[in-house]
């Protein structure tokens, strides 16, 4: 039997299109194999929103090959659309696959196969992701993912519904959302809908525990949204916000149109509303203009703001984009700036994780090891706990016993 494996690199509609195209190869009679090294097929999907994404996916294909020589290489995804003469030139690549090809990839995996077999599904991912929406219609200074991705396309509630029913049906408990720009779901469809009559339509998905969010953009989280997702008793209590800067001159010159004062009365109400929630962010440092006093801004915002963790990035020029065209701050700088902020983010959150200890919190296996597993907390506190009877996927409930800079332990109350 014919064996695949995928390797995803970036966001997690990457990984939310993997979740997808795994079902689909399996349904297909292909073998999943978690191996890359043992497999036939290696789909790699591809990243391109830095240039350390990039080199990531060219290490990844060149260490497949060395180790798996005979193993077919599949490449597609953003890196694919942006610069493909980049892969073109890597001999290991067998066939590549530009975004709108994806289609194709399909095609031409499940042709290596043959026949449709009703047979059962391994999961992917002990959570199930699914992409509703994709694109988008933006033009920040610094990122090319409009450029490759295209402009905001939303999918149709009834094909979302049904997704998520035959992935409850397979035994998944928990549900991630998944978009390029998530607030705008709803915007390109006819009529038009949102996100948030979207929520309601899951919600009521019988079977179903927990829908989770990734990105929002806080620009459109208008009151309405912000208060169905803080009181619904589905919604994981985590919400991830993109920010980029604690400085208003450099959320400017990114094209963000939007203030610190208004993020952080967003963050604010988030926090009053859901007091146990984790809150997230991303932020780029080193960005084209950015002084000594523009990100000791960001420092004590981030630093006395309810966030919980950030995701910090060094600022990478993008070909294509404006700010790749201008002056450029140096490296040097960069880093120790991102290590700051990557501190500070520690930090944060061993303080936010510290709050749990002796708690007990509802949660979901998503690592079974020898020894011990990993559970995931609705509020996104993985915790390491000694082997549990409980299965990948399966709910359970953990309380939390310690907590330390790397590391949660706690144990598996019965429910």
């Amino acid at each position: 039997m014919t064996s695949f494996s995928i390797q995803t690199f970036g966001c997690r509609v990457n990984q939310a299109e993997a979740f997808y195209w795994s079902n689909i190869f399996q349904n297909f009679g292909l073998k999943y194999e978690k191996d890359y090294f043992r497999s036939d097929i290696v789909v790699v999907n591809s990243c391109t929103l830095t240039s350390r994404a990039d080199r990531d996916a060219r290490s990844f294909i060149r260490k497949v090959s060395s180790l798996n020589p005979a193993a077919r290489l599949i490449v597609t995804g953003c890196y694919v659309e942006r610069a493909p003469e980049d892969l073109q030139k890597m001999p290991q690549v067998w066939c590549l696959f530009p975004n709108k090809g994806k289609e194709d990839l399909i095609d031409k995996v499940i042709s290596l196969s043959g026949e449709k077999r009703d047979s059962p599904v391994l999961p992917f991912r002990s959570r199930a992701l699914v992409k509703i929406q994709d694109g988008c219609d933006f033009k920040c200074t610094f990122c090319i993912i409009p450029s490759v991705r295209g402009r905001s396309v939303s999918y149709e509630k009834r094909e979302i519904l049904a997704q998520i029913k035959e992935f409850i049906k397979q035994g998944f408990k928990e549900v991630v959302l998944t978009g390029i720009h998530l607030c705008s779901y709803g915007s390109s469809l006819k009529p038009k809908s949102s996100l948030m009559l979207l929520l309601k339509e899951i919600e009521k998905i019988k079977g179903l525990s927990r829908v989770r969010l990734s990105s929002l953009d806080p620009r459109f989280l208008e009151p309405p949204l912000l208060e169905h997702i803080t009181t619904s008793e589905k919604i994981c209590p985590h919400f991830h916000l993109s920010l980029q800067s604690g400085s208003d001159v450099i959320l400017e010159r990114m094209g963000r149109k939007i203030k610190i004062k208004d993020y952080e009365k967003i963050l604010v109400h988030l926090r009053k509303k859901s007091p146990h929630a984790s809150l997230g962010a991303d932020i780029i440092v080193g960005f084209p203009g950015e002084t000594e006093d523009d990100f000791m801004k960001t420092y004590r915002f981030l630093n006395k703001s309810p966030l919980t963790y950030f995701h910090v990035f060094s600022y990478s020029p993008r070909p294509g984009t404006a700010a790749a065209t201008w002056k450029q701050i140096n490296g040097k700088v960069k880093k120790e700036r991102a290590g700051l902020l990557r501190d500070l983010s520690v930090r944060k959150n061993v303080r936010f994780r510290q709050l749990f200890i002796g708690k007990e919190c509802d949660a979901i296996v998503i690592k079974k090891e020898k020894a011990r597993d990993e559970i995931l907390t609705s509020n996104y506190l993985k915790v390491r706990v000694p082997s549990s009877p409980y299965c990948e996927r399966e709910e359970a409930r953990v309380k939390i016993l310690k907590v330390d800079r790397g590391e949660t332990t706690g144990q598996v109350i019965s429910l």
